[in-house]
């Protein structure tokens, strides 16, 4: 079993330099932007996820607009997110392939797309 350091240090592995400079981000975008950051950094997130974890009430709060333009203008590769979040349930209980896929890219999950998820599952070992 990985230990949750290791799926982190992953994570933080496949985020890079946000695409939009600095410059043309307003003050609560950048700022939203470090909360996504921070949030990659800690463990995997689908793209709609991570608006929704930034924008929620019982989230950070952040507008939905400067919300969608910070995880936008961040270079995230989300099959390998869906890779990891795919680990992480494997870690904790069993899953058919069609369970796995259906939890990581549902509206109640993980919200990956179906290709997204399908990739993670597969790679992850479950299909």
């Amino acid at each position: 079993m990985k230990n949750f350091t290791t799926v982190a240090v992953l994570a933080c592995a496949i985020l890079s330099a946000p695409i939009a400079s600095a410059q043309s981000l307003t003050g609560p975008q950048r700022n939203a932007v470090r909360s996504a950051e921070a949030y990659l950094n800690f463990t995997a997130f689908s793209r709609k996820g991570l608006i929704f974890q930034l924008s929620s009430s019982a989230g950070e709060g952040y507008d939905i607009a400067d919300a969608t333009v910070a995880v936008d203008s961040l270079n995230v590769d989300w099959n390998a997110q869906a890779v990891l979040s795919a680990r992480q349930y494997l870690e904790m209980m069993g899953f058919s392939c069609k369970g796995l896929i259906d939890q990581l890219s549902s509206s109640a999950g993980e919200q990956y797309t179906k290709s997204q998820a399908t990739y993670g599952a597969q790679q992850a070992g479950a299909c």
